[in-house]
Protein backbone atom coordinates (compact mmCIF):
# COMPACT_ATOMS: atom_id res chain seq x y z
CA UNK A 1 0.00 0.00 0.00
CA UNK A 2 1.14 3.54 -0.29
CA UNK A 3 0.15 6.05 1.86
CA UNK A 4 0.07 10.15 1.10
CA UNK A 5 0.23 12.54 3.86
CA UNK A 6 -0.61 16.20 4.12
CA UNK A 7 -1.69 16.62 0.80
CA UNK A 8 -3.70 19.53 -0.46
CA UNK A 9 -5.84 17.95 -2.80
CA UNK A 10 -7.22 19.41 -6.53
CA UNK A 11 -9.59 16.72 -7.79
CA UNK A 12 -9.08 19.02 -10.00
CA UNK A 13 -11.43 21.17 -7.87
CA UNK A 14 -10.36 22.10 -5.02
CA UNK A 15 -10.70 19.33 -2.12
CA UNK A 16 -9.05 20.68 1.04
CA UNK A 17 -6.20 18.55 2.98
CA UNK A 18 -6.31 15.04 3.56
CA UNK A 19 -4.19 11.98 3.23
CA UNK A 20 -4.47 9.53 0.32
CA UNK A 21 -4.82 5.25 0.73
CA UNK A 22 -3.52 3.89 -1.66
CA UNK A 23 -4.11 -0.20 -2.24
CA UNK A 24 -4.51 -2.65 -5.13
CA UNK A 25 -4.29 0.09 -7.81
CA UNK A 26 -7.11 2.06 -6.50
CA UNK A 27 -7.77 5.39 -4.20
CA UNK A 28 -9.01 3.50 -1.29
CA UNK A 29 -9.42 6.28 1.28
CA UNK A 30 -9.49 10.11 1.35
CA UNK A 31 -10.02 11.62 4.59
CA UNK A 32 -7.86 13.38 7.73
CA UNK A 33 -4.87 11.99 9.31
CA UNK A 34 -4.87 8.60 8.26
CA UNK A 35 -2.79 6.06 10.43
CA UNK A 36 -1.15 2.82 9.45
CA UNK A 37 2.17 1.61 10.60
CA UNK A 38 4.63 2.38 8.14
CA UNK A 39 5.61 -1.66 7.79
CA UNK A 40 2.68 -2.21 6.29
CA UNK A 41 3.01 0.62 3.27
CA UNK A 42 5.28 3.10 2.01
CA UNK A 43 4.79 6.98 3.12
CA UNK A 44 4.94 9.82 0.89
CA UNK A 45 4.77 13.02 2.79
CA UNK A 46 3.04 15.98 0.41
CA UNK A 47 3.81 18.73 2.77
CA UNK A 48 4.10 22.02 0.13
CA UNK A 49 2.94 20.08 -2.48
CA UNK A 50 -0.39 19.82 -4.55
CA UNK A 51 -2.01 16.75 -5.14
CA UNK A 52 -3.82 16.66 -8.49
CA UNK A 53 -4.93 13.56 -11.20
CA UNK A 54 -2.82 11.75 -13.04
CA UNK A 55 -2.77 13.26 -17.06
CA UNK A 56 -4.51 11.98 -19.74
CA UNK A 57 -3.57 12.54 -23.09
CA UNK A 58 -5.84 11.65 -25.51
CA UNK A 59 -3.69 11.77 -28.79
CA UNK A 60 -0.02 10.32 -29.18
CA UNK A 61 0.76 8.24 -31.89
CA UNK A 62 2.36 5.28 -29.58
CA UNK A 63 4.46 3.78 -31.98
CA UNK A 64 5.27 6.90 -34.14
CA UNK A 65 4.28 8.32 -37.18
CA UNK A 66 5.00 10.45 -39.93
CA UNK A 67 6.12 9.15 -43.23
CA UNK A 68 4.98 12.32 -45.17
CA UNK A 69 8.38 12.80 -46.94
CA UNK A 70 9.42 9.04 -47.14
CA UNK A 71 10.40 6.05 -44.97
CA UNK A 72 13.21 8.10 -43.74
CA UNK A 73 10.64 10.53 -42.22
CA UNK A 74 9.08 7.88 -40.23
CA UNK A 75 8.78 8.87 -36.34
CA UNK A 76 10.11 6.89 -33.27
CA UNK A 77 7.35 5.54 -30.84
CA UNK A 78 6.55 6.72 -27.37
CA UNK A 79 8.85 6.17 -24.96
CA UNK A 80 8.17 4.99 -21.06
CA UNK A 81 10.13 7.70 -19.14
CA UNK A 82 8.90 10.76 -21.89
CA UNK A 83 5.39 9.70 -19.97
CA UNK A 84 6.29 9.23 -16.81
CA UNK A 85 8.25 13.23 -16.70
CA UNK A 86 5.46 14.60 -18.32
CA UNK A 87 2.99 13.40 -15.34
CA UNK A 88 0.91 11.06 -17.79
CA UNK A 89 -0.67 8.58 -16.48
CA UNK A 90 -3.02 6.98 -19.48
CA UNK A 91 -2.33 7.59 -23.04
CA UNK A 92 -5.01 7.10 -25.99
CA UNK A 93 -3.11 6.00 -29.07
CA UNK A 94 -3.78 6.99 -32.41
CA UNK A 95 -2.43 6.36 -36.25
CA UNK A 96 -2.08 9.33 -38.56
CA UNK A 97 -1.16 9.91 -42.09
CA UNK A 98 0.09 6.36 -42.63
CA UNK A 99 -2.26 3.56 -42.35
CA UNK A 100 -0.74 0.89 -43.83
CA UNK A 101 2.99 0.60 -42.44
CA UNK A 102 2.07 1.49 -39.05
CA UNK A 103 -1.24 -0.96 -38.54
CA UNK A 104 -3.91 -1.24 -35.99
CA UNK A 105 -2.44 -4.94 -34.70
CA UNK A 106 1.19 -2.94 -34.13
CA UNK A 107 -0.85 -0.10 -32.63
CA UNK A 108 -2.61 -2.32 -30.39
CA UNK A 109 0.51 -4.83 -29.08
CA UNK A 110 2.38 -1.06 -28.67
CA UNK A 111 -0.57 -0.26 -25.86
CA UNK A 112 -0.58 -3.48 -24.36
CA UNK A 113 3.54 -3.04 -23.95
CA UNK A 114 3.29 0.51 -22.35
CA UNK A 115 0.59 -0.99 -19.68
CA UNK A 116 2.62 -3.91 -19.23
CA UNK A 117 5.66 -1.22 -18.32
CA UNK A 118 2.79 0.92 -15.43
CA UNK A 119 0.56 3.24 -17.63
CA UNK A 120 -3.04 2.99 -18.94
CA UNK A 121 -3.57 2.84 -22.22
CA UNK A 122 -6.48 3.19 -24.97
CA UNK A 123 -6.83 3.34 -28.88
CA UNK A 124 -8.55 4.94 -31.56
CA UNK A 125 -9.26 2.70 -34.53
CA UNK A 126 -8.56 3.81 -37.53
CA UNK A 127 -6.45 6.63 -38.97
CA UNK A 128 -6.59 9.55 -41.85
CA UNK A 129 -8.84 7.92 -44.10
CA UNK A 130 -11.96 6.90 -45.10
CA UNK A 131 -13.13 4.09 -45.04
CA UNK A 132 -11.36 3.50 -42.15
CA UNK A 133 -8.87 0.43 -41.38
CA UNK A 134 -9.90 -1.76 -38.31
CA UNK A 135 -8.85 -4.80 -36.31
CA UNK A 136 -12.12 -6.57 -36.92
CA UNK A 137 -14.33 -6.03 -40.41
CA UNK A 138 -16.50 -2.87 -38.80
CA UNK A 139 -15.67 0.18 -36.10
CA UNK A 140 -18.64 -1.86 -34.16
CA UNK A 141 -16.63 -4.67 -33.49
CA UNK A 142 -13.43 -3.18 -32.54
CA UNK A 143 -15.40 -0.86 -29.70
CA UNK A 144 -17.10 -4.35 -28.93
CA UNK A 145 -14.65 -6.69 -28.66
CA UNK A 146 -11.29 -4.83 -27.90
CA UNK A 147 -11.59 -3.40 -24.96
CA UNK A 148 -8.90 -0.77 -25.44
CA UNK A 149 -10.62 0.75 -28.34
CA UNK A 150 -12.94 2.92 -27.21
CA UNK A 151 -13.22 5.48 -31.11
CA UNK A 152 -12.27 5.95 -34.60
CA UNK A 153 -9.61 8.13 -35.76
CA UNK A 154 -7.74 10.33 -36.06
CA UNK A 155 -9.84 11.27 -39.19
CA UNK A 156 -8.50 13.85 -41.38
CA UNK A 157 -10.64 16.72 -43.07
CA UNK A 158 -9.47 20.30 -44.29
CA UNK A 159 -6.32 18.80 -45.24
CA UNK A 160 -4.45 18.03 -48.57
CA UNK A 161 -3.14 14.93 -46.40
CA UNK A 162 -7.15 13.69 -46.14
CA UNK A 163 -9.04 11.02 -47.88
CA UNK A 164 -11.08 13.70 -48.83
CA UNK A 165 -14.40 11.70 -47.16
CA UNK A 166 -17.78 13.10 -48.10
CA UNK A 167 -20.35 14.61 -45.95
CA UNK A 168 -22.11 10.99 -46.33
CA UNK A 169 -19.29 9.03 -45.79
CA UNK A 170 -18.34 10.71 -42.80
CA UNK A 171 -21.86 10.58 -41.50
CA UNK A 172 -22.24 7.32 -41.84
CA UNK A 173 -18.92 6.51 -40.19
CA UNK A 174 -19.90 8.83 -37.09
CA UNK A 175 -23.38 6.81 -37.00
CA UNK A 176 -21.25 3.30 -36.90
CA UNK A 177 -19.15 4.49 -33.88
CA UNK A 178 -22.04 6.37 -32.14
CA UNK A 179 -23.89 2.59 -32.62
CA UNK A 180 -20.82 0.46 -31.73
CA UNK A 181 -20.40 2.80 -28.77
CA UNK A 182 -23.77 2.71 -27.48
CA UNK A 183 -23.48 -1.44 -27.79
CA UNK A 184 -20.39 -1.18 -25.99
CA UNK A 185 -20.90 1.17 -23.46
CA UNK A 186 -18.06 3.25 -24.46
CA UNK A 187 -17.84 7.23 -26.41
CA UNK A 188 -17.10 5.69 -29.85
CA UNK A 189 -16.54 9.25 -30.13
CA UNK A 190 -15.06 10.03 -33.70
CA UNK A 191 -11.42 11.46 -33.15
CA UNK A 192 -11.21 14.32 -36.18
CA UNK A 193 -8.04 15.58 -37.75
CA UNK A 194 -8.26 19.77 -38.83
CA UNK A 195 -5.97 20.45 -41.64
CA UNK A 196 -5.18 24.29 -42.61
CA UNK A 197 -8.36 23.77 -45.34
CA UNK A 198 -10.37 26.59 -46.31
CA UNK A 199 -13.29 24.63 -45.37
CA UNK A 200 -12.64 24.05 -41.89
CA UNK A 201 -15.67 22.63 -39.67
CA UNK A 202 -17.55 22.94 -42.74
CA UNK A 203 -18.41 19.33 -42.80
CA UNK A 204 -18.62 18.88 -39.64
CA UNK A 205 -21.40 21.40 -38.67
CA UNK A 206 -23.02 20.10 -41.98
CA UNK A 207 -23.37 16.70 -39.77
CA UNK A 208 -24.51 18.39 -36.89
CA UNK A 209 -27.33 20.22 -38.85
CA UNK A 210 -28.44 17.57 -41.37
CA UNK A 211 -28.42 14.27 -38.80
CA UNK A 212 -29.22 13.39 -35.79
CA UNK A 213 -25.65 12.40 -34.78
CA UNK A 214 -24.90 14.87 -31.62
CA UNK A 215 -21.90 17.21 -31.35
CA UNK A 216 -20.91 14.87 -28.15
CA UNK A 217 -19.98 11.77 -30.72
CA UNK A 218 -16.84 14.52 -32.32
CA UNK A 219 -13.87 15.51 -30.51
CA UNK A 220 -12.24 18.02 -33.28
CA UNK A 221 -8.18 18.43 -32.75
CA UNK A 222 -5.61 21.00 -33.72
CA UNK A 223 -8.07 23.90 -33.11
CA UNK A 224 -5.46 26.10 -32.46
CA UNK A 225 -3.62 25.82 -35.68
CA UNK A 226 -4.29 28.70 -37.08
CA UNK A 227 -6.26 32.00 -36.45
CA UNK A 228 -9.30 30.97 -38.61
CA UNK A 229 -9.88 27.93 -37.41
CA UNK A 230 -9.95 28.84 -33.79
CA UNK A 231 -12.46 31.54 -34.37
CA UNK A 232 -14.09 28.57 -36.06
CA UNK A 233 -14.15 26.76 -33.16
CA UNK A 234 -15.58 29.44 -30.30
CA UNK A 235 -18.20 29.67 -32.20
CA UNK A 236 -18.90 25.59 -32.93
CA UNK A 237 -17.49 25.15 -28.77
CA UNK A 238 -20.41 27.77 -27.72
CA UNK A 239 -22.68 25.48 -29.74
CA UNK A 240 -22.23 22.99 -27.43
CA UNK A 241 -19.74 20.96 -29.40
CA UNK A 242 -16.25 19.58 -27.85
CA UNK A 243 -12.62 21.02 -28.82
CA UNK A 244 -9.08 20.03 -28.28
CA UNK A 245 -5.60 22.05 -29.24
CA UNK A 246 -2.60 20.38 -29.70
CA UNK A 247 0.45 21.76 -27.69
CA UNK A 248 3.41 20.27 -29.64
CA UNK A 249 4.53 22.61 -32.13
CA UNK A 250 7.48 24.53 -33.28
CA UNK A 251 8.13 28.44 -34.48
CA UNK A 252 7.61 28.22 -37.77
CA UNK A 253 3.98 27.05 -36.70
CA UNK A 254 3.57 29.87 -34.15
CA UNK A 255 5.13 32.22 -36.90
CA UNK A 256 2.33 31.45 -39.19
CA UNK A 257 -0.35 32.26 -36.39
CA UNK A 258 -1.14 28.58 -34.48
CA UNK A 259 -2.78 29.89 -31.32
CA UNK A 260 -0.75 28.86 -28.08
CA UNK A 261 -2.43 26.79 -25.93
CA UNK A 262 -2.51 28.87 -22.97
CA UNK A 263 -3.48 31.80 -24.85
CA UNK A 264 -6.26 29.89 -26.46
CA UNK A 265 -7.56 28.63 -23.19
CA UNK A 266 -7.98 31.76 -21.93
CA UNK A 267 -9.46 33.15 -25.10
CA UNK A 268 -12.01 30.46 -25.08
CA UNK A 269 -12.76 31.15 -21.66
CA UNK A 270 -13.30 34.83 -21.74
CA UNK A 271 -15.12 34.27 -25.43
CA UNK A 272 -17.85 32.33 -22.72
CA UNK A 273 -16.83 28.72 -23.69
CA UNK A 274 -18.04 25.86 -20.72
CA UNK A 275 -14.51 25.02 -19.61
CA UNK A 276 -15.48 21.81 -19.49
CA UNK A 277 -15.32 21.61 -23.69
CA UNK A 278 -11.95 21.95 -24.07
CA UNK A 279 -9.12 19.13 -24.03
CA UNK A 280 -5.35 19.67 -24.57
CA UNK A 281 -3.42 16.86 -26.40
CA UNK A 282 0.18 16.18 -27.60
CA UNK A 283 0.27 14.84 -30.51
CA UNK A 284 3.15 12.83 -28.98
CA UNK A 285 5.45 11.19 -31.43
CA UNK A 286 3.92 12.41 -34.40
CA UNK A 287 5.33 14.47 -37.36
CA UNK A 288 5.22 18.33 -37.00
CA UNK A 289 5.77 18.60 -41.07
CA UNK A 290 6.70 22.15 -42.68
CA UNK A 291 4.74 22.04 -46.25
CA UNK A 292 5.14 24.91 -48.75
CA UNK A 293 2.12 26.57 -50.35
CA UNK A 294 1.94 23.68 -52.82
CA UNK A 295 1.60 20.82 -50.47
CA UNK A 296 5.52 20.01 -50.87
CA UNK A 297 7.48 18.91 -47.34
CA UNK A 298 10.20 21.27 -46.21
CA UNK A 299 11.06 19.63 -42.91
CA UNK A 300 9.83 17.74 -40.15
CA UNK A 301 9.67 17.88 -36.33
CA UNK A 302 8.44 15.18 -33.73
CA UNK A 303 5.55 16.02 -31.28
CA UNK A 304 6.68 15.53 -27.38
CA UNK A 305 4.17 14.54 -24.76
CA UNK A 306 6.14 16.21 -22.07
CA UNK A 307 4.77 19.39 -23.96
CA UNK A 308 0.85 18.45 -22.72
CA UNK A 309 2.01 19.78 -18.73
CA UNK A 310 3.80 22.40 -20.29
CA UNK A 311 0.99 24.44 -21.89
CA UNK A 312 -1.01 24.12 -18.77
CA UNK A 313 1.64 25.39 -16.82
CA UNK A 314 2.01 28.83 -19.40
CA UNK A 315 -1.92 28.76 -19.23
CA UNK A 316 -1.36 29.10 -15.01
CA UNK A 317 1.97 31.22 -15.04
CA UNK A 318 1.26 33.75 -18.32
CA UNK A 319 -2.40 33.68 -18.89
CA UNK A 320 -3.67 33.64 -15.18
CA UNK A 321 -6.01 30.63 -16.05
CA UNK A 322 -6.96 29.30 -12.20
CA UNK A 323 -4.63 26.19 -12.08
CA UNK A 324 -8.01 24.36 -11.15
CA UNK A 325 -9.52 25.24 -14.53
CA UNK A 326 -6.18 24.58 -16.48
CA UNK A 327 -6.02 21.20 -15.08
CA UNK A 328 -9.38 20.13 -16.26
CA UNK A 329 -8.38 19.88 -20.22
CA UNK A 330 -5.57 17.17 -19.03
CA UNK A 331 -7.69 15.30 -16.36
CA UNK A 332 -11.36 15.49 -15.77
CA UNK A 333 -12.24 16.90 -19.18
CA UNK A 334 -10.94 14.35 -21.49
CA UNK A 335 -12.10 11.15 -19.26
CA UNK A 336 -15.87 12.38 -19.20
CA UNK A 337 -15.70 13.16 -23.35
CA UNK A 338 -13.86 9.27 -23.51
CA UNK A 339 -16.31 7.90 -21.04
CA UNK A 340 -12.65 7.14 -18.90
CA UNK A 341 -14.93 6.27 -15.83
CA UNK A 342 -12.25 5.69 -13.21
CA UNK A 343 -9.50 8.03 -14.42
CA UNK A 344 -9.40 12.31 -14.81
CA UNK A 345 -10.78 12.58 -10.68
CA UNK A 346 -9.18 11.83 -7.41
CA UNK A 347 -12.05 10.01 -5.53
CA UNK A 348 -12.34 6.77 -3.21
CA UNK A 349 -12.52 3.90 -6.06
CA UNK A 350 -11.26 5.10 -8.93
CA UNK A 351 -7.81 4.41 -10.24
CA UNK A 352 -4.26 5.72 -8.29
CA UNK A 353 -3.43 7.80 -11.12
CA UNK A 354 -1.92 10.71 -9.08
CA UNK A 355 0.84 13.56 -9.71
CA UNK A 356 2.38 15.86 -7.27
CA UNK A 357 3.14 19.04 -8.27
CA UNK A 358 5.73 22.01 -6.69
CA UNK A 359 3.17 25.01 -6.48
CA UNK A 360 5.70 27.42 -6.05
CA UNK A 361 7.07 26.72 -10.23
CA UNK A 362 4.24 23.99 -11.66
CA UNK A 363 7.11 21.41 -11.69
CA UNK A 364 6.28 17.97 -11.56
CA UNK A 365 7.31 16.11 -8.07
CA UNK A 366 6.02 12.65 -8.08
CA UNK A 367 3.87 10.60 -10.15
CA UNK A 368 2.15 7.55 -9.40
CA UNK A 369 0.40 5.48 -12.18
CA UNK A 370 -2.06 2.26 -10.70
CA UNK A 371 -0.84 2.66 -7.80
CA UNK A 372 2.66 2.35 -8.68
CA UNK A 373 5.03 5.05 -7.85
CA UNK A 374 6.95 5.99 -11.45
CA UNK A 375 9.08 8.90 -10.77
CA UNK A 376 9.77 10.54 -7.12
CA UNK A 377 10.82 13.63 -5.84
CA UNK A 378 11.96 14.35 -9.91
CA UNK A 379 13.76 11.33 -10.36
CA UNK A 380 12.11 8.64 -12.25
CA UNK A 381 12.14 5.24 -10.85
CA UNK A 382 11.06 3.15 -13.75
CA UNK A 383 11.84 3.05 -17.75
CA UNK A 384 11.18 1.07 -20.70
CA UNK A 385 12.09 -2.10 -21.20
CA UNK A 386 14.77 -1.02 -23.97
CA UNK A 387 15.42 1.99 -22.50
Amino acid sequence: MLLIKNAEVLTPTPGGRCDILIGGGQILRMEADIRIPRKYCEVIDARNLVVVPGFIDAHVHMMGGGGEGGFATRTPDLQLTDAIRGGITTVVGCLGTDGYTRSMPALLAKAKGLEEEGISTYLYSGSYGVPVRTLFSTIEEDLLFIDKVIGTGEVAISDHRSSQPTFEALAQLAGTARRGGMLSGKAGIVNLHLGDGIRGLEILRRILKETEIPASQFLPTHINRNPHLFEEGIAYAKSGGFVDFTTSTVQAYLDDGEVPCGVALRRMLEAGVDPGHITFTSDGQGSLPDFDDRGRLRGISVGRVTTLFAAVRDAVLQEKVPLETALRVITSNPAHILKLRSKGNLAVGLDADVVLLDPKNLEIHTVIAKGRTLMKARKPLAKGIFE
